[in-house]
C-alpha cells in the first residue's frame, strides 16, 4: 500500500510514472546507490524524529550526512530522538528502507538538509524497499511540501558530487 500511496501523491505532479522499481533491495543508502549506479551521497535518506511534544517530523538528508546533535538541538529545540520502526510505519505509512516524504499516513512536517543542495538531482525512496525517483532539489522541496531547508548534518563531503570521483577513492 505504501508504494501505492506514493504513486497517488506523485500523480498530482504528473511524476508517478517516473518511479523506478528494482529487482534488488534499495533499502539502505548503499543498496540504493548500487541499484541506481550513483554515489551514496545522492541518495536522499528520510530520517524520522520526535519533537518535544512527541510529534513526528522528517528530515531528508544526503546519503553521506550524519545528524549533528548540536545543530539539531539548536534548530529544533530538542535532542535528536529517532522514532522506532513501529512508530515510523505508523506515522509515515512506510516501512524502514522505503521511508520518504511522499504519500504519508499522517500530515508531518518535512525539512530538507542543505547537504542535498550540492547535487543537481537526488534519489529519495518511494515507499517500498525497492523503489526510488530522481528529483531536483526544488522538486523534492515542492513534492514533499517541505517547511524549510535546515543545516543539521555533518561529515558530508562538499566536493564529492559524481560517481567517477567516488570510484577513484572507493572500491566499486
Amino acid at each position: 500500500m505504501s508504494l501505492q500511496s506514493v504513486k497517488e501523491h506523485l500523480q498530482k505532479f504528473n511524476r508517478d510514472q517516473d518511479i523506478l522499481e528494482f529487482e534488488q533491495s534499495s533499502a539502505t543508502v548503499e543498496q540504493a546507490a548500487i541499484a541506481l549506479n550513483v554515489i551514496p551521497a545522492r541518495i536522499a535518506k528520510t530520517l524520522s524524529f520526535k519533537d518535544k511534544d512527541g510529534n513526528a517530523f522528517l528530515v531528508v538528508a544526503a546519503g553521506d550526512a550524519k545528524i549533528d546533535n548540536k545543530k539539531f538541538k539548536s534548530t529544533f529545540g530538542v535532542k535528536a530522538k529517532m522514532l522506532s520502526a513501529e512508530e515510523v510505519e505508523h506515522f509515515t505509512g512506510h516501512v524502514i528502507g522505503g521511508v520518504c516524504p511522499f504519500g504519508l499516513a499522517h500530515d508531518l512536517d518535512v525539512y530538507l538538509d542543505v547537504s542535498l543542495k550540492r547535487f543537481t538531482t537526488v534519489f529519495p525512496a518511494c515507499g517500498s524497499i525497492n523503489s526510488a525517483i530522481e528529483l531536483t532539489c526544488d522538486e523534492l522541496f515542492e513534492y514533499s511540501n517541505a517547511k524549510e531547508w535546515v543545516d543539521v548534518g555533518k561529515d558530508w563531503n562538499e566536493t564529492l558530487t559524481d560517481i567517477s570521483e567516488f570510484a577513484a577513492t572507493n572500491e566499486l
